[in-house]
């Protein structure tokens, strides 16, 4: 069997296992009384989703945790990203958690996550050098440049910043789940073409996984994510991106991603410099577009299609 093939249909397993599953995990939540509270300061349109079942990103990174321990077997390439996306799983649990625990539904406050979130990356992107022995980057017309150490910070902060925007994206039904399962696509389609053949595996399972989720979160949604799924989908994506070798290719695959971390630094940034006065009716960006006339559905369904131009352009400038 080719290493496409096994990969696609690994990807299909996933999604089946998921589905499967998906129904006893809300059950489950549901249960335990995990519901969503929604912030006080978003669009009031979204005040009715309050109670809906959080902490459901377990649906993928569980699927893909047991197919990936299960099935995978080249260590050097799946362990990485499949610790990052756990761990990152663990520590966003925590924080949907204290959003439940909390009346304005915040979680933990920013001072607390920075560090902590800085720190667990940090010692990925070490382990990534030391361990995998990475110290190059991929640059347009020049290909590989060996960076030596400084392939360390730059990997911390590829780890912390996708994680960051993954969760930033995570705010309309469907949304995040729909844009990481593009993104670790065409990165499958890389791994291939580098004959990293579990790491495309790894991948298309990921797809499977989040195709399965969104069977569930599809507007209207059933369960959501919670920072336990988008903070371990922006983490597992950056380390597949280093491990594959083409973590700058994550700004144009993950083009929405910077785009809805860009609107939120820009809107607190003009915020400050005119002393009250803003860029976007709501950041993150998919909240201004809400704001403006776009349906929810609408409103995701065109960042899913900037997505997949998105992901095709990056794939291009891979294949040039």
């Amino acid at each position: 069997m080719t290493a496409s093939a096994r990969a696609l249909l690994l990807g299909l397993l996933a999604f089946a296992v998921a589905v499967a599953w998906g129904p006893f995990l809300i059950a489950w939540l549901r249960r335990l009384k995990f519901g969503k509270r929604i912030r006080e300061e978003g669009p009031q349109s979204h005040m009715g989703k309050t109670g809906t079942p959080t902490m459901g990103g377990w649906l993928m990174v569980g699927t893909t945790a047991l197919l990936s321990l299960a099935l995978l077997r080249d260590w050097p390439q799946t362990a990485l990203p499949l610790a990052a996306a756990l761990i990152f799983a663990v520590i966003g649990s925590l924080d949907d958690l204290a959003n439940m625990r909390s009346r304005s539904g915040h979680g933990f406050q920013v001072r607390w996550k920075f560090p902590l979130h800085g720190a667990i990356s940090l010692g990925l992107a070490l382990l990534l050098y030391s361990w995998l022995g990475l110290h190059s980057v991929w640059l347009p017309a020049l290909g590989n440049v060996d960076i030596g150490a400084w392939y360390v910070p730059l990997a911390a902060l590829a780890i912390f910043s996708t994680a960051a925007a993954v969760n930033e994206a995570d705010g309309l039904d469907g949304l995040a789940a729909g844009l990481a399962a593009i993104a670790f696509a065409a990165y499958g389609v890389i791994a291939l073409r580098n004959g990293q053949a579990d790491l495309a595996a790894f991948c298309l399972v990921l797809v499977g996984s989040a195709l399965g989720f969104l069977w569930f979160n599809v507007n209207p949604a059933r369960m959501f994510m919670g920072d336990a799924g988008a903070l371990a989908l922006g983490a597992g994506l950056a380390t597949v991106a280093l491990v594959a070798g083409q973590v700058l290719l994550v700004l144009v695959i993950g083009l929405v991603f910077v785009a809805e971390t860009a609107s939120v630094l820009l809107q607190v940034a003009y915020f400050r410099l005119t002393h009250g006065r803003r860029l976007f009716k709501m950041s993150p960006l998919h909240h201004h577009f809400e704001l403006s006339g776009w349906t929810e559905v609408q409103t995701v369904q065109r960042f899913w299609l900037v997505g997949l131009l998105a992901a095709g352009l990056g794939l291009a400038l891979f294949l040039a």
